[in-house]
C-alpha cells in the first residue's frame, strides 16, 4: 500500500477534536488512572524512567507532568560545538536548502516561505542555506533546548492542520510540516545571523509551550508577537519550549559556512546536547 494510501484516514478524523481531547484527559489529575496510564505508557514505548530527575512514576500528578519531565542534572552534556542537537529524537530530514525548498520525504518538499508563515522577506535570508527536520516519538525527552545562543526577535503562531508527523504522513503529506499548526521562533546571533526554530504540531499534541510566553493558545488567526533588543535572550543548551505529546522540529540557518555533523542521516537517532554541525 503507498503511503498516500495510509494515511488517507487521516483526511477524515476530527483531529482537532481528538486533541483537544486528549489535551483535557492529559492535563488532568486522576490519581490511580494518572499513574496506571504513565505505567503502560512506560511499558509499551520503553521510556527510560532512570535517567528523569524524577524516576517515581507515581510522583506525577498528571500526564502532561511526565510528558514534560526534567532530566537529572548532567543526563545530557553540551558538545563544544557551534550548533548542538536540542532534542530527543530521530533525523526526519537534514541538508542544505534548494533555493526555498526545503526536502520532506521522496518525492515531498515544502517551501521555507510557507513554514515561516508567509514571510518571504525571511525566508529569503535561508535560500541555500541549511535545514534539519527532527522527529520527537513518544518515548523521547520532550523539553527543546537551545541549538545556539539566540536573541529572540519575533514569534509567529500559524494555525494549521494536525496530521500525525511520523515518518509514514511525511512520505504521504504533501507540505506535511508547513501545513500543520506551528510555532516560528525567530533569533539573531552575531555568529550566525538569523536563525529560525519551527515547534510543529500535530494530532493529539495537547499544545506546544516556550519558556517566555508559556502555552500558545490554539485557534484564532495568524499572530506575532515582537520582542525588543535583549528582551529574551537564551544561551546554547537553554531551555527554550516543549512539546505535550511528539512532534517535530524544523530549523532554518543562514549560509554561514556550516557544515552538518557528517555522522547525521536520515533515520538516524539524537540526543539533546550533541554536535549537530562544525
Amino acid at each position: 500500500m503507498s503511503d498516500r494510501l495510509k494515511v488517507l484516514p487521516q483526511y477524515l478524523m476530527p483531529k482537532m477534536a481528538m486533541t483537544r481531547l486528549a489535551g483535557h484527559y492529559a492535563s488532568q489529575p486522576l490519581g490511580g488512572i494518572t499513574t496506571a496510564t504513565i505505567r503502560r505508557f512506560v511499558a509499551r514505548y520503553g521510556v527510560n524512567m532512570a535517567e528523569a530527575a524524577e524516576p517515581d512514576i507515581a510522583a506525577y500528578k498528571t500526564f502532561n507532568d511526565f510528558f514534560t519531565r526534567a532530566l537529572k542534572p548532567g543526563a545530557r552534556p553540551m558538545a563544544d560545538a557551534p550548533l548542538v542537537c536540542p532534542v530527543d529524537g530521530a533525523i526526519s530530514q537534514v541538508g542544505r536548502v534548494q533555493g526555498d525548498q526545503v526536502y520532506q520525504a521522496k518525492g515531498q518538499a515544502f517551501s521555507t516561505t510557507a513554514l515561516v508563515g508567509g514571510d518571504a522577506q525571511l525566508a529569503a535570508r535561508f535560500q541555500d542555506g541549511l535545514f534539519a527536520n527532527l522527529y520527537l516519538s513518544p518515548k523521547d525527552y520532550h523539553r527543546i533546548h537551545m541549538p545556539a545562543a539566540g536573541r529572540l526577535v519575533r514569534m509567529v503562531h500559524v494555525p494549521g492542520a494536525l496530521f500525525s508527523v511520523n515518518p509514514t504522513t511525511a512520505r504521504g503529506v504533501p507540505g506535511l510540516f508547513a501545513r500543520n499548526e506551528r510555532v516560528v521562533c525567530v533569533f539573531d546571533d552575531d555568529a550566525l545571523g538569523r536563525w529560525v526554530l519551527v515547534l510543529v504540531g500535530a494530532t493529539i499534541v495537547g499544545s506546544m509551550a516556550t519558556v517566555w510566553h508559556g502555552r500558545i493558545k490554539r485557534g484564532g488567526p495568524v499572530r506575532e508577537w515582537d520582542y525588543a533588543p535583549g528582551e529574551v535572550t537564551l544561551a546554547q543548551g537553554d531551555e527554550m519550549g516543549r512539546f505535550l505529546l511528539g512532534s517535530t522540529v524544523v530549523m532554518l540557518f543562514e549560509n554561514s559556512g556550516l557544515q552538518f555533523n557528517p555522522a547525521w542521516r536520515p533515520g538516524g537517532s539524537i540526543r539533546m546536547g550533541e554536535s549537530m554541525a562544525r
